[in-house]
């Protein structure tokens, strides 16, 4: 029995390590902030591309407001006067962060959502990127 309850502490321990570690990781805007260059819409384990051709001048802050009233969602880097904005989202109980960077390229938007831990997201990042690209005025999203 005292054994039973020692390994149980000891996994809870573990738990509570790797939980803070989840948590607590710095976000380094350098690594994260940045946009690659894919042609057309692509689906990765644990990412998506997006290329939204119609967005307008504005679609940038339109997705930004969009972001900011995301649960756990906030700025890591960059701003829409400046084009380029890179969020962090945590899900809900341990904390894992995904990254979204959003480019404003004339009537282009640009989005790349990706999550920082493990290979899969089971499809976080791809959802919460249409989720916020429906809420751009008069843009079809395809799905």
């Amino acid at each position: 029995m005292n054994r039973a309850v020692a390994t149980f502490c000891v996994l809870l321990a573990v738990l509570a390590m790797v939980t803070g570690f989840i948590r607590l990781a710095p976000s380094d805007p350098n690594h994260w902030h940045r946009m690659p260059r894919y042609a057309k819409d692509e689906v990765f384990p644990g990412a998506v591309f997006r290329i939204v051709p119609a967005a307008g001048p504005d679609g940038l802050a339109q997705l930004h407001q969009a972001a900011l009233a995301t649960p756990r969602t906030k700025v890591l880097n960059g701003s829409v006067p400046a084009g380029m904005v890179t969020y962090v989202s945590r899900s809900l109980v341990f904390g894992f962060p995904d990254y979204t960077t959003v480019q404003q390229d004339g009537d282009v938007l640009k989005v790349f959502g990706r999550a920082r831990f493990g290979r899969s997201d089971f499809g976080v990042n791809h959802d919460r990127v249409d989720a916020w690209l429906t809420q751009i005025d008069g843009l079809d999203t395809g799905g």
